[in-house]
């Protein structure tokens, strides 16, 4: 069981999106790259693969064709009106973002048409915000959807990746956990770590840690970009911003393989770099089990469109900003108020067949196919269902209920709060909230915030074409049946991390660079240690793992 023994001139730790994004650039300029993974081959290209695609772009054809007016401008106070950068900490995470915002109004879409992505011709409207113009949100739709999702984001950098490693000038090491970044004279000088047996679980499963022998690496760099802290429930709970947003779940679902645990955050941390806004964090209010779990406690984001009644864990309707689709972290807050961290979605089979998608690239063959043909078969092919995979979850998701009347509706609500610890519904309050909302929908004054915010929607081609139902009541025979969603608070992205320049290199506690050291990507806060500040806009967790991935690679050898 003797050590394994590598030299290169940069190290890359991470083969997701940034770390396949930056050993590409090093390696087309002839730098000899060293990329190590602690998964298999068959989890190339890391929590990626498993993403809708989607890209927070600014001033494309798609939005011009749409008629969207959009600008870098725009874009930037959208971004700091959400981001709300508070301290001095957030002078690069702020320079990053600003760095981002003219990379995704410039040469972002370019760069990526020339290497072969392409995208859905429907811009999406993500994290609406619903509250102040200078606030949290997207003025306008941003989120390009990738042919292929999240697959097709990360085809052409594998290909290109695997040009370069029979070209001689990149080698892949799996199966090869780093657990120490090396110093020499007072630079980074290599990694060292653990060589895992091997594995044949697939993409996303639970693989073995067996430790099987030693590896040391020399290198004139080391790049990590090694993801989050979303796979590690009890890491997400210590990081939980208690003053910020309430008390962190009891129970939550996994939208991140277990192996997506932040280790690599720390092996960097005890190498001298210093960690900034690790309490700031992206998870979802909707999440859902999944049915066909891949890792443990698998759960499955709903993307809703703007129709859906929310309701909190109490029965009690909520306001606005926090609508479907309009304000997730403000949202979280307001749903973990009522000391429970679940709530409800309660819909028709009318809104369910257009508004629902589920968030992935499994969940999504179609959009993965690339094919229009697919699209058309699966969204509008379908009659009076919705497509496939959300009428799979309907028949089969433990957290959906399907009646015909509204009594059996609330019942089968409560047979499922029972087994899961929830509080009983009242179906007297619940029908006089939907009945004074069912009231609104044929008032061209409605008050409703709800419905003017369908409206709204309803006034943008992309929504009123394949993502907003028409409004109908919902008590209406006509459009059922009914369906409720138990929601969970689904883990997913970490906003801070490891922080760095703009060039992605390592800042240490006092704010200087360490020698030799960089990071990209989420392990970074996708960027500075937390370019999103407090809130995302979506499609800037790809975007950032390209951006901070391509500027490392540039900047590391």
């Amino acid at each position: 069981m003797g050590d394994q023994r590598y030299q290169a001139d940069v190290a890359v730790v991470g083969g997701g999106l940034a770390g396949l994004t930056a050993a590409c650039e090093l390696a087309a300029r002839g730098k000899r790259v060293l990329v190590l993974d602690q998964e298999g081959p068959q989890n190339l290209g890391g929590q990626a693969f498993w993403s809708l695609g989607g890209l927070f772009m600014v001033d494309t054809p798609e939005q011009r064709r749409l008629r969207i007016r959009d600008s870098r401008a725009l874009a930037l106070n959208d971004w700091l009106g959400s981001a709300q950068f508070d301290g001095p900490q957030d002078y690069w995470p702020r320079t990053v973002a600003e760095a981002y915002v003219d990379f995704a109004a410039g040469e972002m879409r370019d760069w990526l048409a020339g290497i072969g992505l392409r995208w859905f011709p429907v811009v999406g409207w993500a994290e609406r915000g619903g509250a102040l113009a200078k606030g949290h949100g997207n003025s306008v739709p941003r989120f390009h959807i990738t042919w292929g999702t999240g697959p097709g984001v990360l085809a052409p950098f594998v290909r290109m990746a695997r040009e370069h490693e029979a070209a001689g000038t990149l080698v892949f090491a799996f199966r090869h956990r780093v657990t120490a970044i090396t110093r020499r004279a007072g630079r980074i000088a290599g990694v060292g770590g653990d060589v895992l047996e091997d594995t044949a679980v697939e993409r996303g499963q639970t693989s073995s840690r067996v430790v099987t022998g030693a590896f040391e690496v020399e290198a004139d760099a080391v790049i990590v970009t090694s993801g989050g802290i979303g796979g590690d429930f009890e890491r997400v709970r210590r990081a939980w911003p208690v003053d910020r947003l309430g008390p962190a779940p009891a129970r939550m679902v996994a939208g991140v393989p277990a192996h997506v645990d932040g280790a690599m955050i720390d092996v960097t941390a005890q190498a001298g770099a210093g960690l900034i806004n690790t309490d700031r964090m992206w998870h979802y209010c909707e999440g859902i089990r999944n049915w066909a779990p891949i890792w443990p406690e698998h759960g499955i984001r709903i993307l809703p469109g703007p129709s859906s009644l929310w309701f909190d864990a109490l029965g009690q309707r909520m306001e606005a900003p926090f609508l479907p689709g309009f304000d997730t972290l403000g949202t979280l807050k307001r749903i973990l108020s009522t000391g429970h961290a679940h709530s409800w979605f309660v819909l028709t089979q009318g809104i369910i067949k257009k508004e629902f998608a589920l968030s992935g690239s499994e969940q999504n063959p179609d959009l993965s196919s690339g094919k229009w043909r697919e699209v058309l078969k699966a969204r509008l092919g379908s009659g009076g269902k919705a497509a496939a995979p959300v009428e799979a979850f309907k028949e089969h998701g433990a957290d959906f209920v399907v009646a015909q009347s509204f009594d059996e509706l609330v019942a089968g609500m409560n047979r499922l709060a029972g087994e899961m610890g929830d509080p009983v519904l009242d179906v007297d309050m619940l029908r006089a909230q939907i009945d004074a909302r069912d009231a609104q929908v044929a008032n061209p004054f409605a008050k409703d915030a709800q419905i003017t915010a369908i409206n709204g929607a309803r006034r943008y081609l992309g929504d009123k074409l394949i993502r907003t139902a028409k409004p109908h009541r919902i008590l209406d025979p006509a459009h059922g049946p009914l369906i409720a969603v138990r929601l969970s608070v689904l883990t997913r992205k970490t906003l801070g991390g490891i922080h760095t320049d703009l060039d992605g290199a390592v800042l240490d506690a006092a704010g200087a660079r360490i020698d030799g050291l960089f990071a990209a990507g989420e392990c970074a806060g996708f960027g500075g240690g937390g370019y999103h500040g407090f809130n995302a806009l979506e499609g800037t967790f790809l975007g950032g793992c390209l951006f901070s991935g391509r500027s490392a690679g540039r900047a590391a050898g």
